[in-house]
């Protein structure tokens, strides 16, 4: 019988589960949509025991779609949404609290009395990150403050936490294993990525017992298999990593200086640097891209809030367009933006400004714009946001970027495409199989087990679409990138008198 790897995609909206064959290729694909609970303003909550039930679904209805047999899969990767924590009873596997996810804001204020209290340079270098409610280890602080009884409980060892990964596998495994990857740990404010390990003075500085901590694993190794009670089978679960690192994987950026954007609602720019983290001086995170074989390969990452999201706001919010495909035409039907400049910064800007009071605007107004300059200006936002975070990323790696491999729904607008070519002076690279984040959690998967010999026998798998090239008339694009710097500066002016 031929065999397959699966691969769970537990996101912040849906469970996926996808079934990957030795080519690389989906051979079978299986997603629902959970629910989203925002208790109060700024909260957003999951159910974990949902999560799982639907996950757990739609890895047995992948299967069941393609007539596969349990036993014809080679090994499972799991790549999950990042930072959402879930703490659970060790006895009886209950969450003691619905899981807090990457999105919620409850312990804002918590970290800011970290950061006046002068913590945060130290965690800065202990971890590669900014204190900020991002990430998890702030959320399972709130969990054990506000459960009646649980901080008792996690002192004596009857509670665990974890990641959505931790979670997911503690379940498949019919609670034998405890365990998350190094591109979890590190987005939770408590995992040292010079040491790669837990960080006693950062657990104590969040007080989080240690007995509530998984073991942290490389990315791709035979962790275990899964209980019986998970498609019936014994399977090897042998591939982990958050979704951006799966990303990168995915798209086979394994070598330093490599980078890759991925385009959704927002936009992650991840960049390859090599062994050794580098603490950035321009406002972006340090993380652990994965381990493999015991090599530890870092990354610089950069996050735009508002990419994809903003063709939304055409659609919805201005309605000239009624579906978000339509933009690419209308965008195109105009040479240029006749100098109009729109900066998308609904929810602040993102890295590498950090200028949470900016609010979004447009520029260079006159009598002859139309909806179609706007809409052309909103597309050429998303470029020079990637372009701002790709410059960042050379000054701190030293390392200039000849390529950008991109995923994601926008990679399909062939007009933005050549734009970003053209405003970073680099080739941008479109993948045929544009599911790298999935595809990058079957790669881990695969490794372990030797489905795949090496990364070398994937690299020739992945395939290109289609490679942009910057144009070569560079003057229109120098002034356009000049005027978008013009743009950002007045913002930060607007935000400045607004304090």
């Amino acid at each position: 019988m031929e065999k397959y790897i699966l691969a769970l995609d537990q996101g912040t909206t849906s469970c996926r589960a996808i079934v990957f064959n030795h080519k690389g290729e989906i051979v079978s694909t299986a997603q629902k949509e959970f629910a989203q609970h925002f208790p109060k303003p700024g909260w957003v909550e999951h159910d974990a025991e949902e999560i799982w039930a639907v996950q757990s679904g739609m890895a047995s209805e992948a299967l069941a779609r393609k007539g596969l047999k349990p036993g014809q899969i080679a090994a499972i990767g799991i790549t999950n949404q990042r930072e959402t924590v879930v703490i659970w009873e060790k006895a009886s596997g209950k969450p003691i609290h619905p899981a807090i996810v990457w999105q919620d804001k409850r312990t804002s204020d918590y970290c800011d009395e970290l950061k006046a209290a002068g913590h945060q340079r130290m965690v800065r270098e202990k971890t590669g990150l900014v204190i900020d409610s991002y990430f998890s280890g702030t959320k399972a602080r709130w969990i054990l403050d506000h459960v009646k009884g649980a901080r008792k409980r996690a002192e004596n060892g009857e509670l665990l936490m974890g990641t959505i990964d931790s979670w997911l596998i503690w379940n498949m495994t019919g609670g034998e294993l405890h365990i998350t990857d190094v591109t979890n740990a590190c987005r939770t404010m408590l995992f040292n990525i010079h040491t790669m390990a837990w960080d006693p003075e950062l657990t104590e500085l969040l007080g989080i017992p240690e007995a509530l901590l998984p073991d942290v694993r490389e990315s791709s190794e035979k962790y275990g298999v899964t209980d019986e009670s998970f498609l019936k089978a014994g399977i090897p679960i042998s591939g982990i990593a958050g979704d951006q690192q799966a990303a990168l994987f995915g798209q086979m950026c394994t070598r330093k200086g490599m980078v890759k954007n991925t385009y959704g609602t927002g936009c992650f720019m991840l960049m390859n640097i090599g062994d050794k983290p580098i603490v950035s001086e321009n406002n972006l995170l340090t993380s652990v891209a994965w381990t493999l074989n015991g090599e530890t390969t870092y990354m610089l990452e950069g996050s735009i809030f508002i990419g994809g999201a903003v063709v939304q706001w055409l659609r919805d919010g201005l309605n000239i367009i009624k579906k978000s495909s339509d933009v690419e035409a209308l965008a195109t039907s105009v040479p240029d933006t006749g100098g109009v400049y729109l900066v998308p910064a609904f929810a602040g800007l993102g890295a590498p400004h950090w200028n949470q009071q900016a609010r979004g605007s447009i520029f260079g107004l006159t009598r002859g714009s139309t909806d179609a300059h706007v809409a052309r200006a909103a597309l050429e936002s998303i470029a020079y946001q990637t372009m701002d975070i790709l410059k960042a990323m050379e000054k701190d790696s030293g390392i200039p970027i000849r390529e950008l491999r991109v995923d994601g729904g926008a990679t399909v607008n062939n007009l933005m495409m050549q734009f970003q070519a053209d405003v970073l002076d680099a080739e941008t690279v479109r993948p045929k199989i544009v599911e790298t984040t999935v595809m990058g959690a079957a790669f881990l998967a695969g490794l372990a087990v030797g489905y795949w010999e090496n990364p070398r026998a994937i690299q020739s798998i992945w395939q290109t679409d289609r490679r942009f090239f910057p144009t070569a008339d560079r003057a229109p694009i120098e002034a356009g990138i000049r005027g978008w710097q013009r743009a950002i500066r007045a913002i930060e002016f607007w935000s400045k008198d607004n304090q």
